[in-house]
């Protein structure tokens, strides 16, 4: 069976827990697991902690969110770093799922580039699967995906000064 190419997307909350659903999976089915998280930093989470557990390989990209910079050169530093791993886990056969998430963000504050992305994903082993996460849509990636999920926020209680909580938010 070819492998697929599924983007989450949206304002809403759970575009990473739904790809890490699908890591759990895969790696239930005896497949390889490779998880990128771009810009999400250091942050210690129980997916992240538990994917380890089960095998999967984590690599931890970037220094974090921030919504104002005065300088993104670190962060596009970091961004092609992370893509060059990425890039090569691209072609690695053995790979059943690569998960390259919060990508879209990184593409879209003009970190990497998403023809150089889309044509990576184009020519991987036949079988790997591939999830994109982050907010926004961009071509040609949207072109390539067979799957688009878009996550829309209806209620969330951080609009009513409840914090991020161990076990629910990361």
């Amino acid at each position: 069976m070819a492998g697929r190419v599924l983007i989450n997307t949206g304002e809403g909350k759970g575009k990473t827990t739904a790809a890490i659903g699908t890591a759990l999976r895969a790696l239930g089915h005896g497949q390889r697991v490779v998880v990128f998280q771009f810009m999400k930093g250091q942050i210690d989470s129980g997916e992240v902690a538990m994917l380890e557990r089960l095998g999967a390989a984590i690599h931890r990209l970037g220094k974090g969110f921030s919504w104002t910079k005065e300088s993104w050169d670190e962060d596009r530093q970091l961004a092609l770093e992370g893509w060059r791993e990425a890039a090569n886990a691209l072609q690695d056969p053995t790979i059943g799922l690569v998960v390259l998430d919060e990508i879209n963000y990184v593409i879209g504050y003009g970190l990497l580039d998403p023809q150089t992305i889309a044509q990576a994903i184009q020519n991987r082993p036949p079988k790997m699967n591939v999830i994109l996460t982050g907010r926004g849509l961009h071509k040609p990636l949207d072109q390539l995906a067979d799957t688009i999920t878009e996550m829309l926020p209806r209620k969330h209680a951080f609009n009513a000064g409840v914090k991020a909580a161990k076990g629910v938010e990361f």
